[in-house]
């Protein structure tokens, strides 16, 4: 039992602010087992500077406010427990490349249980269009985080 999350680009935002969330703020406490954070955007801020926030109007304020990158908390005792894999692929772009790396060094550095997965000859669509293939590592992951935590 518990909840495993995993997500691809700005899913992996997502479930990264899940992580950095303080839910007792909101009176619970779930029971996250594990997460699985590919080819992720960690930190917003250099969005301000493309085209993408042209649509969004997104503040310097609001980019520091939901940049994971800068919301890593302590690992609580609960979240020591908690493994989190972070993976990126070789042909991602190199913005990709560097926020996986410093958020999983982030994390391990407030003592959270961090893997991280650079996968070879994989760009940013491939890295999670292959998981439909049983012999992918990244399947196999999703498949034995259940039974190995």
């Amino acid at each position: 039992r518990g909840i495993y999350l995993c997500g691809h680009s700005a899913g992996a935002h997502l479930a990264a602010m899940v992580l950095s969330t303080d839910w007792t703020e909101y009176g619970v406490a779930p029971d996250i087992k594990g997460a699985v954070l590919v080819s992720g955007v960690y930190d917003l801020e250099p969005i301000l500077h493309t085209y993408v926030n042209d649509a969004l109007n997104m503040s310097r304020e609001v980019a520091q406010r939901n940049s994971p990158m800068l919301c890593v908390t302590p690992a609580a005792p609960a979240a020591a427990a908690c493994e989190v894999l972070v993976a990126v692929a070789q042909h991602d772009s190199p913005e990709f490349r560097r926020q996986s790396q410093e958020y999983g060094q982030a994390l391990r550095a407030a003592g959270w249980s961090v893997s991280l997965l650079d996968l070879a000859d994989l760009d940013h669509f491939d890295i999670i269009e292959k998981l439909s293939e049983e012999s992918y590592v990244l399947t196999q992951v999703g498949e034995e985080l259940p039974s190995s935590l």
